[in-house]
């Protein structure tokens, strides 16, 4: 996905002199270091069975792969549910919020011809939370232009009432194969 790359884009203006990357990498550090996290015993989460861990790694993957179906099909309502309400985007246009992954999946200002996502990783820090990283291609152009890819891409996950969320979503360029 890329809706922070079009945002940039389309709104130089708006952007301001503001570069919030410190403030992101500062989050994705300071994730695990909450006072929940810091009171959690590891002990339980690497006593998991194999078969916990599968099922656990398969639930989180098949929420990305949902993702990327509703980015095409300009599901911005799946976005909604998906998302926190804090949740961050760092893409290629800089950095931004639920509110704007939203409008920007649900307008028509980008198509998404086709992609593919492979090479899964799941990584469980805690009993609530958990990084997903990815390598994902597309043929997607938003206001005309092409949607840099393929990329490396990372989605942060944090359990909240019952649900997995998407906290964080980032991305990074890489050759092409």
């Amino acid at each position: 996905m890329s809706i922070s790359w079009f945002s940039r884009q389309a709104a130089p203006a708006a952007r301001g002199s503001h570069n919030c990357v410190p403030s992101a990498l500062l989050l994705v550090l300071c994730v695990g270091a909450t006072p929940a996290a810091l009171a959690e015993d590891a002990g339980p989460a690497k006593a998991a069975s194999a078969v916990d861990d599968a099922s656990f790694n398969a639930k989180l993957i098949e929420l990305e792969k949902q993702s990327w179906v509703a980015w095409k099909q300009r599901d911005g309502k799946f976005f909604e549910r998906f998302l926190s309400a804090d949740h961050v985007e760092v893409g290629f246009g800089g950095v931004i919020g639920k509110d704007a992954v939203v409008a920007g999946v649900a307008s028509p200002v980008c198509v998404v011809e086709d992609y593919a996502v492979d090479h899964f990783n799941v990584t469980r820090f805690s009993a609530t939370s958990a990084l997903v990283t990815y390598h994902a291609a597309q043929t997607t152009r938003c206001g005309g232009a092409a949607v840099p890819s393929p990329v490396w891409a990372s989605s942060l996950y944090e359990k909240r009432g019952g649900r997995w969320l998407n906290v964080l979503y980032q991305q990074s360029q890489t050759v092409r194969d």
